[in-house]
């Protein structure tokens, strides 16, 4: 794939996955605002995001899987941080909501649909 060719966001796919998509840059913007105050793992999740994001924008079916997994482990940590690290602050509920959102989205049946229809298989050269 060319450098030049290459997409942020695809306005042509389907709502669900478009915002889905905005959504990866979004938490991918907050991890990388907690990775300058000095939390070393979010940058991980910050690059992850950003492929995430490229991949769908792309429809490269790895970038939609990668997601979606991205997604599930962030809602499973913010569950975990909930009921085990010592409440629920408002920050805490505002991103297990928009974490949610996130994981609906990239899984609602217009994206899966799209995705199998439109997306790049795993395998593709």
């Amino acid at each position: 794939m060319a450098v030049g060719n290459t997409r942020w966001l695809d306005r042509s796919q389907p709502q669900t996955l478009y915002y889905g998509n905005v959504l990866l840059y979004f938490n991918a913007v907050w991890w990388l605002l907690d990775l300058l105050l000095g939390a070393p793992f979010f940058g991980i999740l910050a690059l992850w995001a950003l492929f995430s994001g490229l991949g769908i924008a792309n429809e490269k079916s790895l970038g939609y899987w990668a997601g979606v997994v991205l997604a599930g482990l962030n809602i499973l940590a913010l569950l975990y941080l909930l009921f085990h690290g010592g409440g629920g602050s408002f920050s805490l509920l505002l991103n297990l909501v928009f974490g949610g959102a996130l994981f609906a989205l990239l899984l609602h049946p217009m994206s899966r649909s799209y995705k199998r229809i439109w997306f790049k298989k795993l395998n593709h050269r």
